[in-house]
Formats: structure tokens, sequence, C-alpha cells
């Protein structure tokens, strides 16, 4: 049975059209095109005077005549010298153009458009250095709203997590909890229709596996061939083809623990997973071992980074773990980034119950006992319907008189508990350009 290739004609028109989207500013082509022209413009130089020695030197009149009409002598020089020029050029471009499409092909999704594609990637080449910092699915919608906006993305991503498959994994193996890196994995994806679904794949109990998922399994077996963590991550993003990189915020094996207050009494709760379920007012948290070393490549990130943006998330179990670990810490204080932090639409059960934004932002304060953010972003859209216990996290009427507060519609209309991925990187981006002025060419090539 013979196999229906997709139809590419395209006309005259459309290949003018085409050919001219080539030269447009930023697209990194036109130094290589004059490149080409010079070198091709030595060559006829060259044959030029080879044929131009042939005519001169010639014996047989049929030279001269054939010579003639190919050379056009009967025109005008100008007029001849446009022609055979223009000619050229055209060759050159259709053929530069062809030979890209043949190369890129491969590459290209059905229907896309081969300039499309290339301009998209270099405009997101030349975007912001983000650093991401959280954890959960939060975290992961942050992240598929912004590769759509620059490739330089860096997710540092808490280790605390306890729970489920990452907890089975990390109780009996001795390995990090892979979860919420798997998910962010995931969520930078360049092909997340196919591949990133089954990194996600999660078995069921029945299938003997203990509800795990395949990504989980499949960093853990990296983990064990590589001997190393952060190795296995690595390779498990180059897998994926991700816009970006994922790091964990420390290599250690800490252990979140939290002070709660129930029926007026002071209760230690050692464990993420445990402690949305201690139903109590979460008064602070830590971790154990308490000084942990951050991961030296996610220092180098947030130093180098031009936005740091924190959240959303679970404010206790996803967003402190990681800003408890002292050198992420310093290094986000210390870093020249512009520092947005993202407020949940949404109370999370459990643990941050009744809370409002400035209760959000007064916690990560006073566990950092410093103060962090330049812009706080938080959904002023209140239409929806929460599960029981759930309602909206709303700012104070003067919480604009302590922090720089930009409020947007921020809601995905079908869980409007979480954000809307493409709703919250376009604020955040156009928040920053706003702050910062257009984006230099320091990160690309003009």
């Amino acid at each position: 049975m013979q196999e229906k290739t997709p139809n590419t004609k395209i006309s005259l028109k459309q290949l003018f059209k085409e050919i001219i989207r080539w030269f447009t500013p930023g697209i990194g082509l036109k130094r290589w095109v004059l490149l080409i022209l010079a070198g091709t413009t030595l060559l006829g130089i060259g044959f030029a005077v080879l044929v131009l020695d042939v005519y001169r030197t010639a014996t047989h009149p049929w030279w001269v005549t054939v010579l003639s009409y190919i050379s056009l002598r009967f025109l005008d020089r100008t007029l001849r010298a446009i022609i055979f020029g223009g000619l050229g050029i055209a060759l050159i471009v259709i053929g530069i153009w062809r030979i890209n499409r043949t190369l890129l092909r491969p590459f290209l999704r059905p229907g896309q458009l081969l300039m499309e594609s290339v301009s998209t990637y270099r405009k997101k080449e030349r975007g912001p250095k983000v650093v991401a910092i959280g954890g959960g699915h939060g975290l992961a919608t942050l992240l598929r709203g912004l590769k759509l906006h620059t490739n330089n993305l860096t997710a540092i991503v808490t280790v605390a997590d306890d729970g489920g498959s990452s907890g089975e994994i990390r109780k009996n193996i001795g390995i990090l909890p892979p979860g919420d890196i798997r998910n962010c994995l995931a969520a930078l994806s360049n092909d997340e229709e196919l591949l990133s679904h089954v990194f996600q794949y999660r078995f069921g109990e029945s299938a003997g596996l203990n509800g795990h998922s395949l990504g989980n399994l499949f960093i853990t077996a990296l983990t064990d061939m590589t001997g190393s963590f952060e190795e296995a991550v690595a390779e498990s993003g180059r897998v994926l083809a991700i816009q970006g990189q994922v790091l964990p915020a420390t290599l250690h094996n800490v252990k979140l623990i939290a002070s709660i207050e129930k029926n007026n009494k002071d209760k230690r709760v050692e464990g993420e997973s445990a402690i949305p379920e201690a139903a109590g007012r979460i008064k602070r948290v830590w971790l154990e071992p308490s000084n942990p070393k951050a991961f030296p490549p996610a220092i180098q990130a947030i130093l180098n980074a031009d936005l740091i943006v924190i959240g959303p998330g679970s404010l206790f179990t996803s967003l402190l773990p990681n800003l408890l670990v002292p050198d992420l810490a310093q290094a986000i204080k210390s870093s020249k980034a512009v520092k947005f932090y993202v407020c949940n639409v949404a109370t999370q059960k459990g643990e941050t119950d009744h809370f409002c934004v400035g209760d959000h932002i007064r916690m990560i304060e006073k566990h950092l006992q410093h103060r962090l953010f330049d812009i706080i972003v938080c959904n002023n859209q209140y239409k929806g319907t929460f599960p029981q216990g759930v309602e909206w996290v709303k700012p104070e009427d003067d919480l604009d008189q302590h922090w720089a507060l930009y409020q947007a519609n921020l809601v995905d209309s079908n869980n409007p508990w979480r954000h809307d991925k493409n709703k919250l990187a376009s604020t955040i981006m156009e928040l920053y350009l706003e702050k910062t002025g257009p984006l230099s060419s320091k990160n690309g090539n003009p």
C-alpha cells in the first residue's frame, strides 16, 4: 500500500512571502546569506575570467555566436547586470530555503512552518534567564506557560517530598524523591503531547508496582545506572528534549518538620505528607538536618538570573522547603534579578486555611527574616466553585501600602483553584518587561 505524503506545494506568492520573512530582524540568517553571496560572487568572477579568455581567444566563429547569446550581449550592460544578478540572488535564496527545509523537516511537527519555528526559537533563545522555585502542580503549571516565552528556564525543586510513589522510592531505595522533578521535566518537554504523557503514566495498584509512575521508575533506574541522582535528572531531561533545566534544591536527604498548634497545644509533625493531615495551625517549618548544602548549579542559576519567580505552590510543603536551604536563600537575597512572588489563587486544606495574600508573604518573610520580593502577583477574579473547605485567597485592602502589588485574572476556568498557565506566564513576562524595559541581546545574537 502506497504511503500518502502531505501536499507541500505552495504558490509563487506564498514562496515570495516565505523568502522575504527569512530576512526579518532577529532570525540570524542575513549575515550567512551575505557570506554565501560574497563567495558566489568570487566564484562567478573566476568563472567569468575563464569564459572571457575563451571568448577572446576563440578561433571558431560559432563560439563567439553562442557566447554572445548566452551573455545577452545584445542588451545594455546595466540591464544585463540586473538580470544576471537578480537571477543569481533568487537561485541562491531558493536553494538555501530548500536546503533548510530538507535538513529541518525531521524536527518539524506536521503542519508546522519552518519560518515560524525558526523565528519562535530565536525569540525564545534571547528570552530572559528565569529561575522558578517551588514544587508540585503549581510550579509545573508556571513552567508550561513560561516555556512559550523563553528557553532560558531553570526550575529549582524541593526534595522534601515523602508521600506517594516518591515516598516509597525514597524509603525503600534511598534516593531523593523524584516526583516533583518528574512533573517539571514533563512540563518543560517539547513533546508534552506524547512522550511526557508516557513519562507521567502511573501504574495501577493491581499491576504490582504500588501505583508508581513510569517517570519515577525511570529516574530511579538511571540513578542506579549512573550512580548519581543529578545525572539521572539531566539524562531524563535529554530524553524528553526539555527547554531549560530542572535542578534539586539540595542533594541532602532532608526531612520537613512542622510545629503545629492544635487544641491550644504545640505538636511536632514530621514529614511533608503528614503536615497537611495534622489539621492544625502551622506555626513554622524547618528542615532536618537544619543546614543542608545547596546544589551548586542551583546557586549559580539564581545568581545569573534576570528574573526569579517563587510560587505558585503549597506554601509550607513546596515553597518554604526550598527557601529553608540556607545557601539557596542567601543566593536569592544576593541576586540582582527581579523577584516575583506568585500567590496561590485558593487556600489549601490543612495548610493555609483562611489565609489571605498578606498571610502568605508574612509567613515567608518570617521564616527568612528578610524582605524578599519586588512584586507580589495575585488573582482578582473570584468566579468558580471550590471543593468544600477551600476558599479564595484575596489581598487585604491595605496590602499595596506595604508591598508592590499586581492583580490580574489568573484563574483556570476549568479548575478555578489553580492558575491558568498562559494567563500567568503572560502576566509575569509583561510585568518583567515593564519593570526592566526591552531585553538586551546579551542572551543571544541580534
